[in-house]
C-alpha cells in the first residue's frame, strides 16, 4: 500500500521553503465555501430547464457526489507524483476551471418532451461546472497532504475541519443571505470572481511545492502499517450510510413540500455539520450518548414514515427529519472519526468516504427510481443505518446487542409496513424522474366504487367507475370549486381551456360539444395512466389535445391561445413547481389569455401559504383577483381545495363577491413578487398545528 511520507531532509527545512501555514486555511476555505455554493447556485438555475421536480437537486447531489469522488482519485493521483510533475498538472486543471467562467448553464441542454432529463441534467452540468468542480474538490485532500508531508510534526485534520465549516457557512449563506438579494446572474459573476482569488491563491500553493521538490511518495513495504481490508470496507459503508440517508431524506422533503434551494440546503447543512463536529480538533462525538441518540431518532422517523397517508406542519415535518438525519450522521461520521488513519493514509481516506458518498447517491438518485416502484429509499435507510449500529456495537456486550437487534427488526417492521401500505388495494405503481405515481381502486363494488391517482401521498384525481357518477368531477375540482366555477362564469359556449398539469384529467369532465381543452403534462407515465385507467379524457365530448413537456416551456414556444381559462395545477406531490408561480411565468401565461380570461392557480397545500404569492402576482400586473376555498365532503368525493381566480374581467370577481364565495387574501407589508431570481419560502410557510 502506498503511503504519503515526508522526504529525507528534515522537517524544518521543508517548513522553511514551503508557504505559510495561513495560506493553505485561507486556500482551503476558499475552495469549500466555492465548491457547496454552486451547488444551489447551479441547480437553482436549471431548476426551470427540467420542471422544477424534486429530481432535479437528486440528480445534482448525484453529480456533486461522483464529482467529489472524482476530485478526490484526481488529488490521490497528483500526490503519488513528484513536485516537479505534479505542480504543472495542477496549476493546468485551474487554469482549464478559469477558462469556463463565467459561470453560466448551456440553455442547448434543456429537456427534451419525452425524455428522461437525468442524464441531460448530468451532461449539463458536467460541460457547465465538470473542471472548476473537480479543481476545487481536490483541493482539501490535496493540500492537505501536502502540509502534512512539508509539516509531519502537524496533523492536518484540523484543515478538514475548516473545509467542512466553509461549506456549511456557504450553505447557510445562500438562502439567507445571498438568494433572497442576489439575481441568479449577479450570484454566477461573484461565484466567478471568487474562483479567480481561489485560483491564484492555489497557483501560489502550487508555486511552493514545486520549489519545495518533495520527491513522489514512497513505497512502504511495513505491511503493518496498512489499513486492514475491512477497515477500508467500513469507510465506505458509513459513508455510504450517511449519504443514502441525506439524499433521502432530502428527497422526501423536497417531493412533498417544495423543490426549492431552502430544502435543499437544510438537509445538506445538517449532514455537514456533522462531519465538522466529527472531525473537529478534538472531535465531538460522545459515543454512548449519540447511540441512544440515534435509537430514539431511528424510532421517530420510523413512526413518521410507515404510514404513508400522515401529514404534518412543515414546522414539525423539516425539524422532525432534519433532527433525525443529524442523529444518524453524526454517528456515521463520528465512528468513521474513530476508524481514522495517520496522516499518511490521509488521501486512502478521503478517497473511501468518497467512494462511499458517491456509491449512497448513485443507489437513491440514479438505481432506485430505476428499481423501485415508489420511495422505498427512506425505511431502507434507517434499516442500514440499525444494521451498521448493530455491527459496530456487536462487542460491547449483551445490552447493546439486544438493544440494536430490536431496533433493526423495528426498522425492517417499518420498511414492510410502509411497502405493504403502497400495495393495499392498488392497481398500477409506476416511478421516473418526476416521482412516484400509485392508482387505488376501492373495494366495494356498485356505483359509488372509485379510482385515485396518487402523486406521493398526494391525491391528484378520483373518478366514480359507474354512470352516473363517472363523469361527475371530483375531489378539488368539484362544481362548486374555484375552477369550477370559473369554468361556469367565464364566457358562454364554446370556451377554450388550458390545463397546466393532467392528473387524471377531471377537468375534461366539464367539457362539451364544441369546447377546446388543451393539456400540459410532463411526466409521460401520467398521460398513460390517465388515458388508460381513467376514462374523463376518452369520454369528454369536447376537442381534447395533451401536450407533452413542460407547460412553462411549451407555452414560451407556442403562438396565443387565447384561452378563456387557464388552470394552474401542477403538483408534484405536495409541491407546485416554484418556477410556474413567478412574474416571468404570469407574463406568458397573460399572452395566452383573451382579454377577460381567467387563470386559476391550484394553490391547496400543507406547508405553503401560495395564496400571497398570486395575489402579489396579481397586484403586480394590475389584475383583480379573489381566493376560493371549500371543505371536503366525503360523500361528495370532494376534497378540501384553494383555488385563486385571477382575472381582468371585473363582473365575475363581483358574481362571487355577491355569492359570498369570494375572499380577499391580505399581503403582508414589503411582500415581494416571485420572479425567477428570487422567492422566499419562509415569508408563506403554514402556521403551525394548519394543514389543506
Amino acid at each position: 500500500m502506498a503511503s504519503s511520507l515526508p522526504s529525507s531532509r528534515s522537517a524544518a527545512a521543508e517548513g522553511r521553503n514551503y508557504a505559510p501555514a495561513w495560506l493553505f486555511g485561507v486556500t482551503i476555505l476558499l475552495s469549500a465555501f466555492l465548491l457547496f455554493l454552486v451547488e444551489p447556485l447551479i441547480a437553482k438555475s436549471i431548476l426551470p430547464w427540467f420542471g422544477g421536480t424534486a429530481g432535479v437537486w437528486t440528480v445534482c447531489l448525484v453529480f456533486f457526489q461522483c464529482g467529489l469522488l472524482a476530485g478526490y482519485v484526481y488529488a490521490d493521483f497528483l500526490t503519488r507524483r513528484p513536485a516537479r510533475w505534479a505542480s504543472p498538472i495542477h496549476a493546468l486543471v485551474l487554469l482549464g476551471a478559469l477558462a469556463c467562467l463565467p459561470l453560466a448553464p448551456n440553455a442547448a441542454w434543456k429537456a427534451t418532451a419525452g425524455s428522461d432529463p437525468t442524464w441531460r441534467v448530468l451532461g449539463l452540468l458536467t460541460v457547465s461546472v465538470g473542471v472548476p468542480y473537480l479543481a476545487l474538490s481536490a483541493t482539501s485532500p490535496l493540500l492537505q497532504s501536502w502540509y502534512s508531508r512539508a509539516r509531519p510534526e502537524q496533523p492536518p485534520y484540523w484543515l478538514f475541519a475548516i473545509s467542512n465549516a466553509a461549506s456549511l457557512a456557504a450553505l447557510f449563506a445562500y438562502p439567507i443571505l445571498i438568494e433572497p438579494f442576489l439575481s441568479t446572474r449577479r450570484q454566477s459573476w461573484a461565484w466567478s470572481v471568487l474562483l479567480c482569488l481561489f485560483a491564484v491563491c492555489c497557483l501560489w500553493l502550487v508555486w511552493a511545492h514545486r520549489q519545495s521538490d518533495l520527491g513522489a511518495i514512497e513505497i512502504t513495504g511495513n505491511a503493518a502499517l496498512r489499513p486492514a481490508p475491512q477497515a477500508i470496507v467500513l469507510w465506505v459503508l458509513l459513508s455510504a450510510c450517511g449519504s443514502v440517508l441525506l439524499l433521502a431524506v432530502t428527497n422526501h422533503l423536497c417531493q412533498n413540500v417544495a423543490p426549492v434551494p431552502l430544502l435543499w440546503v437544510i438537509p445538506l447543512s445538517v449532514y455537514l455539520l456533522t462531519f465538522v463536529l466529527a472531525f473537529r480538533k478534538g472531535p465531538w462525538y460522545p459515543r454512548s450518548l449519540a447511540l441512544r441518540f440515534l435509537a430514539v431518532v431511528l424510532g421517530a422517523l420510523g413512526y413518521a414514515v410507515y404510514d404513508i397517508a400522515a401529514m404534518e406542519p412543515i414546522l414539525i415535518s423539516v425539524p422532525l427529519f432534519c433532527l433525525g438525519l443529524f442523529g444518524a450522521c453524526l454517528f456515521c461520521h463520528g465512528e468513521l472519526s474513530r476508524r481514522r488513519p495517520a496522516s499518511s493514509h490521509l488521501t486512502l481516506f478521503y478517497l473511501a468516504i468518497a467512494s462511499g458518498g458517491a456509491i449512497g447517491a448513485i443507489a437513491v438518485g440514479l438505481v432506485a427510481p430505476r428499481v423501485f416502484d415508489n420511495l422505498y429509499e427512506l425505511p431502507l435507510a434507517l434499516v442500514f443505518t440499525a444494521l451498521l449500529a448493530l455491527l459496530l456495537t456487536w462487542r460491547d456486550g449483551w445490552a447493546q446487542r439486544a438493544l440494536w437487534t430490536t431496533v433493526t427488526a423495528a426498522m425492517i417492521v417499518v420498511s414492510a409496513l410502509q411497502v405493504q401500505a403502497y400495495h393495499r388495494n392498488t392497481l398500477a405503481m409506476r416511478r421516473s424522474f418526476y416521482g412516484a405515481l400509485r392508482v387505488e381502486q376501492s373495494r366495494g363494488i356498485g356505483p359509488t366504487q372509485q379510482r385515485t391517482l396518487f402523486h406521493g401521498t398526494i391525491t391528484h384525481g378520483s373518478q366514480y367507475l359507474l354512470p352516473p357518477l363517472r363523469m361527475q368531477p371530483t375531489t378539488y375540482y368539484t362544481r362548486n370549486s374555484g375552477v369550477g366555477l370559473a369554468l361556469r362564469f367565464c364566457c358562454t359556449w364554446p370556451k377554450q381551456v388550458g390545463v397546466v398539469g393532467l392528473g387524471a384529467g377531471t377537468l375534461a369532465a366539464y367539457g362539451k360539444p364544441g369546447d377546446a381543452f388543451r393539456f400540459y403534462e410532463i411526466n409521460p407515465q401520467v398521460i398513460d395512466i390517465a388515458q388508460s385507467l381513467f376514462t374523463y379524457l376518452r369520454e369528454s365530448p369536447a376537442k381534447i389535445e395533451v401536450v407533452l413537456g413542460d407547460a412553462r416551456l411549451q407555452l414560451e414556444s407556442e403562438p396565443p391561445q387565447e384561452f378563456d381559462l387557464l388552470a394552474v395545477d401542477a403538483f408534484s406531490g405536495d409541491a407546485i413547481p416554484v418556477h410556474l408561480l413567478t412574474k416571468e411565468a404570469m407574463a406568458v401565461y397573460l399572452r395566452h389569455m383573451k382579454p377577460d380570461g381567467i387563470i386559476a392557480f391550484h394553490v391547496s397545500n400543507h406547508y405553503l401559504q401560495l395564496a400571497l404569492v398570486v395575489e402579489q402576482l396579481a397586484q403586480a400586473y394590475g389584475l383583480e383577483s379573489c381566493l376560493v376555498e371549500n371543505a371536503a365532503k366525503e360523500e361528495e368525493l370532494s376534497a378540501s381545495s384553494q383555488w385563486m381566480l385571477v382575472t381582468h374581467k371585473h363582473s365575475f370577481i363581483q358574481t362571487l363577491a355577491l355569492m359570498h364565495i369570494a375572499e380577499e387574501v391580505p399581503v403582508p407589508k414589503n411582500f415581494r413578487v416571485w420572479t425567477d431570481d428570487y422567492n422566499n419560502l419562509f415569508e408563506v410557510l403554514t402556521p403551525l398545528g394548519s394543514g389543506r
